[in-house]
């Protein structure tokens, strides 16, 4: 087997931190290895069974006032609405991935929604509630958890919002 970069042991150790973390927490559910990377909440939901709208999503925007990193769990079948989330925390930007990285501590399409290395302005979309159980990146593509969405507000302890657009 070949040596992983130091890109692959960095987001390893991510998803290592994660999983610390939420045993730290007393969360039930350990994260989950999948044998294939889920950037996106469609390969989320095939390689785990579920509907779109089951894998709870992060989305980090640039709020333009201070440069923070604002993260919105949303719904994998939803589009995050910027006006919404702009309304609620100030206007925001797009953030790039080395934004996302040296803001979270995750890679793009890993961005747990606990543990980042600066505490992000935190939004939970309201959508996640229509499931008994969603499931979030943790630190890595590769890697999943569980939690029912109340155990997302207590773990974030962020506000539930409508931020995402109408169908």
């Amino acid at each position: 087997m070949a040596a992983e970069s130091s890109s692959s042991d960095t987001q390893h150790e991510a998803f290592a931190q994660v999983t610390r973390l939420l045993a730290d927490l007393g969360h039930p559910h350990a994260p989950r290895w999948l044998d294939v990377p889920a950037r996106t909440c469609q390969e989320a939901a095939e390689a785990l069974g579920l509907a779109t709208g089951q894998i709870a999503k992060s989305v980090i925007f640039r709020r333009k006032a201070d440069d923070a990193a604002v993260l919105v769990v949303a719904s994998g079948d939803k589009r995050v609405d910027e006006k919404k989330v702009a309304a609620l925390v100030g206007p925001v930007g797009r953030a790039d991935a080395e934004f996302v990285k040296a803001k979270t501590g995750y890679s793009i399409g890993g961005v747990a929604p606990v543990g980042h290395a600066t505490p992000p302005v935190t939004l939970i979309d309201r959508e996640l509630f229509r499931f008994d159980e969603v499931w979030a990146a943790a630190g890595h593509p590769n890697g999943v958890f569980r939690l029912a969405p109340a155990d997302l507000e207590r773990l974030t302890g962020a506000p539930v919002a409508d931020v995402v657009q109408q169908a």
